[in-house]
């Protein structure tokens, strides 16, 4: 099967998946009266999704061109099939965490992925509210998988595959899943990441595995006496606006800038973590727990 068959595959499976669950998800939030979604909001979700997705068609041959550069230069190859899948998947998983982990904890990088979490809903269509220009910068994060030998097509084929499975989880439906809860990035586990509760603030980012965050030091679990709030910590005051909800963290990153005395506090402002301040007027998720620990 060729490279183009593959991904009409992937698209004529994940289409009616998606439209199946979503509905099914908008049936059961009427009918237990959970408010789940809205029109607005969904309709904001689609927009930010169409963006993304236009740039990431517009980029696909510079990004195979850019890939293949280095996948040209490779160290070795893996010649057995399924042990090429199984690394491929898992090596990708851990690089993505560590794509999401920066654009977490770097500002310039949160100014980008922060459209994907200021939606104060959590529904499976905000599983496609895309970080708009992320496909400006992510293929750079999967330099090292052509040069261990896997292919542009393949490397970009296994990361439409675990958007399928990174876009079920963004649900209230379903509860926690017993065992699967140690390994996977399960529903319970992604509520988490798009909590607002100082608790859960940049927790839990992993795509497929959850593991990588019990390794480096980034898991939460969803704790019963510590209901999710969704959306950011200071939501946006017009969260249906096309513009500004894509561009509003660009326009803040603007204004401290502006403030900012001395080259250090600029540095921080763009590079530092998000809610940094000199003056100590926001803080960053880190302190904001230092403060909830201290206070208990």
């Amino acid at each position: 099967m060729d490279d183009l068959a593959r991904e009409k595959l992937v698209f004529m499976i994940s289409t009616p998946l998606y439209a199946f669950f979503i509905l099914a998800e908008i049936i059961f939030s009427y009918i237990h009266n959970r408010h789940y979604y809205s029109t607005k909001g969904t309709l904001m979700n689609i927009w930010l999704s169409t963006l993304n997705f236009s740039l990431d068609v517009l980029l696909r041959g510079f990004v195979f061109l850019f890939l293949g550069f280095f996948f040209t230069h490779r160290f070795f190859e893996i010649q057995t099939p399924w042990l090429y899948w199984t690394v491929l998947l898992l090596a990708e998983d851990f690089l993505f965490y560590w794509l999401h982990r920066v654009d977490h904890y770097c500002r310039l990088f949160w100014a980008v992925h922060v459209t994907h979490h200021s939606s104060e809903e959590f529904n499976l269509t905000v599983g496609f509210r895309s970080s708009v220009f992320q496909p400006l910068y992510r293929f750079i994060w999967f330099i090292p998988l052509s040069l261990f030998g896997f292919r542009a097509e393949d490397i970009m084929l296994m990361y439409a595959i675990t958007q399928i499975y990174g876009i079920l989880i963004h649900t209230q439906f379903i509860g926690k899943l017993g065992p699967l809860e140690w390994f996977l990035s399960t529903p319970s586990h992604h509520r988490v990441h798009h909590a607002s509760n100082v608790l859960y603030l940049d927790k839990n980012m992993g795509m497929v595995l959850i593991i990588w965050d019990k390794l480096f030091g980034t898991f939460q679990k969803e704790e019963d006496n510590e209901p999710v709030r969704y959306g950011l910590t200071s939501n946006l005051k017009q969260p249906y606006h096309p513009l500004k909800t894509v561009f509003h963290e660009w326009g803040n990153i603007l204004h401290d800038l502006g403030k900012a005395k001395g080259f250090k506090a600029k540095f921080m402002h763009l590079f530092g973590p998000p809610g940094w301040s000199a003056d100590g007027s926001t803080k960053t998720s880190r302190q904001l727990r230092e403060e909830l620990y201290r206070s208990k």
